[in-house]
């Protein structure tokens, strides 16, 4: 289905000078350095087929409990799942035992992945009370073991996603970085806030910067993108090779494309249906009904209407009939001479 974008102006001298190139993680050459972080909840197949098409060069999974991988919990098989139809995907495990968490990497090995993330950043209390997420950042060395174990057993490229520090007496990602590069990591993503900061805090991207300048693999940038000009001066500012953009995305797939549009009703409806559309492909619409309210809520945030619609939205007990007022909704906008913007 063809996308019609209308820039929001013309960009500057400087602006069109900051042109994003394409790197390498491991043999994964990544097309475009604007990446689709990690989301627990959101960044499921049908999201990331979405935002593949809309430009991100490199889409991460949910969360992947290693445990739920090696046990075979059904719930976390269905988590794994890549459609032929997607770029280049990583799955992002987590868990704080390095047998476990090579396990997991043995079994994710067969999958269509193109990479395996290890997360060391999550910030959410009941990752951090099991050791896992960025508790990891309190403890290098089994950090490092879990890192080895995860190359030893994938002959995919394997990235570490973690933050800053623990806090900001504990600034510690350069040197956590350089032990990840050490222990076979292909790439680091670092999101530019400590553990308590949670998503909230000031981002610090100095402290990219200084990774990038001891590292010899990829450094990827995260924290606080809400436009692609920002991810443009993020990487022109830190030398990272990419950035990584999480709840900027949410609503707001045409994040990953230099010709960002003006989000009007149209344009948002237009991206609702076609995420829409793949959620109708995976199966999965009823009993992902829930979830995909949520997501389409994020679609009208700030519009004119946006509540009523939003309330409309949540009103609806079954995926088809969703979908069918997502299509009555395009119709009418688009049988106006224009869309309102914000």
């Amino acid at each position: 289905m063809p996308f019609s974008y209308t820039p929001y102006s013309k960009k500057s001298p400087a602006q069109k000078a900051m042109k994003p190139t394409s790197f390498n993680i491991g043999s994964i050459t990544i097309e475009h350095p604007f990446i689709l972080a990690p989301l627990a909840g959101y960044t499921d197949m049908p999201f990331r087929l979405l935002c593949h098409e809309y430009g991100a060069g490199l889409c991460y999974s949910e969360m992947i409990s290693c445990h739920g991988l090696v046990y075979q919990q059904q719930k976390t098989n269905d988590m794994i799942r890549i459609s032929a139809d997607e770029g280049p995907v990583a799955l992002q495990l987590f868990g704080a035992e390095p047998d476990i968490m090579g396990q997991a990497a043995a079994i994710l090995d067969s999958s269509t992945a193109a990479i395996i993330d290890i997360n060391m950043g999550c910030p959410v209390r009941k990752v951090i009370k099991k050791g896992a997420g960025a508790a990891l950042m309190k403890s290098p060395k089994l950090a490092a073991e879990i890192i080895r174990a995860v190359v030893k057993n994938t002959s995919k490229p394997v990235t570490v996603k973690f933050r800053t520090g623990w806090n900001h007496h504990m600034i510690t990602a350069p040197d956590f970085a350089m032990m990840a590069e050490d222990a076979g990591a292909a790439a680091v993503a670092i999101h530019a806030r400590t553990w308590t900061d949670g998503f909230s805090g000031e981002v610090d991207y100095d402290v990219v910067a200084t990774a990038k300048k001891k590292l010899h693999i990829p450094v990827i940038g995260n924290g606080d993108i809400h436009m692609y000009d920002d991810g443009l001066r993020i990487m022109n500012e830190t030398g990272c090779d990419g950035v990584m953009i999480g709840r900027a995305a949410l609503g707001n797939p045409w994040i990953f494309r230099d010709d960002e549009p003006i989000p009007t009703l149209k344009l948002r409806l237009i991206a609702l249906q076609r995420h829409l559309h793949f959620i109708a492909l995976s199966g999965q619409g009823d009993r992902l009904l829930g979830k995909t309210k949520n997501h389409a809520g994020k679609y009208v945030k700030g519009v004119h209407s946006g509540a009523a619609l939003r309330n409309k939205i949540y009103q609806h007990t079954s995926f088809n009939d969703l979908q069918s007022f997502i299509d009555k909704e395009l119709a009418s906008c688009c049988s106006k001479k224009k869309s309102r913007p914000i």
